[in-house]
């Protein structure tokens, strides 16, 4: 393909037949834009073809759009087969993110810099100037539009540099793989299994029921509860108190006997008859918007209220939102006394904790 340099049309020539077999593809580029007003003031290539620097440039696009491919590559490895499920200690669940971002960043900057490059060091340079107006097309403006088209596939050197075109489509693919991993995710690798997302440290084991304990680890009685009062509990288990378990913190209240009826008839409308012990009620401190400590009480009105985005609960109606963005109730734990006389719970918690994705909107 020739090199045009400096190509600027005659001013008052006559119109050119594009359809002259005659004409150079440039030529018809160059009489689409006089016919589109257009002034071609500078055109010129950056690198000579086929030479060491055109190769050298080539190459190292090449390598930026490998290193996409290989980079998105291992996102998906990682996404798919890399630990993640939390566990104690160091061990590999702990880098499952932090693997996740710097392999798709290194995708994507990979993928700028291999176009960053192509069009700043390989493209051919062109200044022109444009007459904006308004008319229809005819069937020469087609074929020009067509003509250029080509003409500018050409300019991009992916038929005469093969590497980049084979590099760009071994970097892309990857890439569109790593978008759709996500939305497939849960069909390659069951994020529900073991029922991570429906259990909590409540969960009685081996038939046993769990108790509700302090933070220091001590159990709780009724009595150590004031009329009026509420209290934090956890799973009396092994790591309970611990982020193991971040999903199991409960608020504990001892409800006056007035507003305790209350509850207990908003209990059983929904079928919760048998969630309280007398006078106390558990509910989720895991606020169902945002997962923020749901703790400030009002004991006078009942009210929980979570300080992160000023969502409500009114417990004496199973803790159901009534100001705020929250818009599902907290969950309630059932819990009774047992012969030793100390809270346990009847059951794990019949809902799921917190935010989850019916949440979003």
């Amino acid at each position: 393909m020739s090199t045009h340099t400096e190509h600027q049309a005659p001013a008052g020539r006559e119109p050119l037949d594009v359809h002259d077999p005659r004409l150079s593809r440039f030529d018809v580029v160059q009489e689409g834009a006089r016919r589109d007003d257009i002034e071609i003031v500078h055109y010129e290539p950056q690198v000579v073809p086929g030479s060491k620097a055109e190769r050298r440039l080539t190459r190292t696009v090449a390598l930026m759009f490998l290193l996409t491919g290989a980079a998105a590559t291992a996102f998906l490895i990682i996404y798919i087969w890399w630990p993640w499920e939390w566990a104690p200690g160091r061990g590999g669940d702990k880098y499952f993110t932090p693997l996740l971002g710097l392999s798709l960043g290194i995708a994507l900057l990979g993928i700028g810099f291999g176009i960053l490059t192509w069009g700043k060091k390989l493209l051919p340079k062109e200044v022109s100037i444009q007459d904006r107006h308004d008319q229809p097309s005819s069937p020469d403006d087609r074929k020009i539009t067509g003509e250029t088209m080509l003409f500018l596939a050409d300019e991009m050197g992916v038929r005469r540099r093969p590497l980049l075109g084979v590099s760009l489509l071994a970097g892309l693919v990857p890439v569109g793989a790593v978008v759709a991993a996500p939305l497939i995710g849960g069909l390659i690798s069951d994020p529900h299994k073991n029922n991570q997302m429906f259990t909590t440290g409540f969960k009685p084991e081996n038939g046993k029921k769990i108790r509700l304990v302090r933070e220091d680890g001590r159990p709780l009685r009724p009595a150590d509860v004031s009329v009026g009062g509420q209290l934090t509990v956890f799973p009396g288990i092994n790591g309970g108190v611990s982020n193991k378990h971040a999903d199991s913190p409960t608020l504990l209240i001892h409800l006056r006997e007035e507003d305790a009826q209350k509850s207990r008839e908003a209990n059983a409308r929904i079928g919760h008859g048998d969630y309280m012990w007398g006078n106390f009620a558990a509910y989720s401190k895991i606020c169902t918007h945002a997962g923020c400590p749901a703790s400030l009480y009002e004991q006078q009105t009942n009210r929980l209220l979570c300080p992160c985005h000023q969502s409500q609960f009114l417990i004496t109606d199973n803790a159901k939102p009534v100001f705020g963005p929250a818009s599902r109730r907290l969950p309630q734990l059932p819990i009774e006394v047992d012969e030793e006389g100390f809270f346990v719970a009847r059951s794990d918690y019949t809902e799921t904790i917190g935010p989850d994705f019916w949440e979003r909107p």
